[in-house]
């Protein structure tokens, strides 16, 4: 293991029977000692690799899509090959972006790099529900959960701009409290893996596993960029992940609770993210 790596929970000494400690309170307390460890080790590990330059970063990605990408003579790299792939390229400069719809991505990750640094973007409008997934996969996972805010509260932004800039100014509103606060994040960081999928909107159909990032200068990652919704659920399932309640209840897709409605019958998962208007993208992923 590298100085950025952690053992796994479940290999951690945890309290045994008739030591009066509940073992999943043992699990958590486990998780969290072993989150402080990793997050003590990570500058020390950052300062044994250079940072790269953007020119050098593009050339990355050149290796990464010969490596990953179908050809002739192989198949597209599966996610679990193309997260490999990044813990090798980008190690402690790697982060992953989870906006708390799922933990399929950040459970994918931790499997191959422990307390991988979870980007979520706290935007201030975000549902209920919505933030007790982000403090559940805080507990259950293997991962560093960061909150992104913006430069301004919600109140603030009310003052300067007026009360519901989202209903007014929907481009604005994203562009101060997603994209904006994003790119300042990254800019720790040479690369970050997203969930994004092809098949969630035609925007994303051409997505590449592996590409360069130019409004945020990072590489961007998307390894399960070939995944259905069916895999995502399976895969959800099958580890019995932290899901976001709203997907039970009629929300396939989860934004900013002022802006986010259930799609009507027989429209595609995102309709609901902008309801009634000609949106479908925050701006992150254009």
């Amino acid at each position: 293991m590298t100085t950025t790596e952690a053992a796994p929970i479940s290999s951690l000494s945890l309290s045994g029977p008739g030591s009066g400690v509940n073992p999943r309170l043992a699990r958590v307390r486990a998780r969290a000692a072993a989150r402080e460890s990793i997050r003590a080790m990570r500058p020390a590990a950052r300062a044994k690799r250079r940072r790269r330059t953007p020119e050098e970063l593009r050339a990355v990605v050149e290796r990464g899509q010969a490596q990953l990408n179908a050809s002739s003579e192989s198949p597209e790299a599966d996610a679990q090959a193309v997260i490999a792939w990044a813990v090798r390229e980008f190690g402690p400069y790697m982060a992953v972006a989870s906006s708390m719809q799922d933990t399929v991505l950040s459970h994918l990750v931790a499997e191959q790099f422990p307390f991988v640094d979870v980007l979520f973007g706290d935007t201030g409008y975000h549902f209920a529900e919505t933030l007790g997934t982000r403090g559940a996969v805080e507990i259950e996972l293997d991962v560093n959960v960061v909150d992104v805010r913006p430069e301004l509260t919600v109140a603030e932004q009310d003052d300067r701009y007026g009360p519901k800039l989202h209903d007014r100014d929907p481009e604005a509103c994203c562009a101060m409290r997603k994209v904006a606060p994003m790119k300042k994040a990254l800019e720790n960081y040479e690369a970050w893996a997203t969930g994004v999928r092809r098949e969630e909107t035609a925007a994303r159909a051409n997505a590449q596993l592996v590409s360069w990032d130019e409004r945020n200068g990072v590489v961007k990652i998307n390894p399960i960029a070939a995944w259905t919704e069916e895999q995502v659920s399976e895969y959800a399932n099958r580890h019995g992940l932290v899901i976001n309640p709203l997907l039970f209840d009629g929300y396939p897709s989860v934004g900013c609770e002022p802006c986010t409605a259930r799609p009507l019958p027989g429209e595609d998962a995102r309709s609901g993210r902008w309801a009634g208007l000609d949106k479908d993208e925050c701006g992150l992923h254009v």
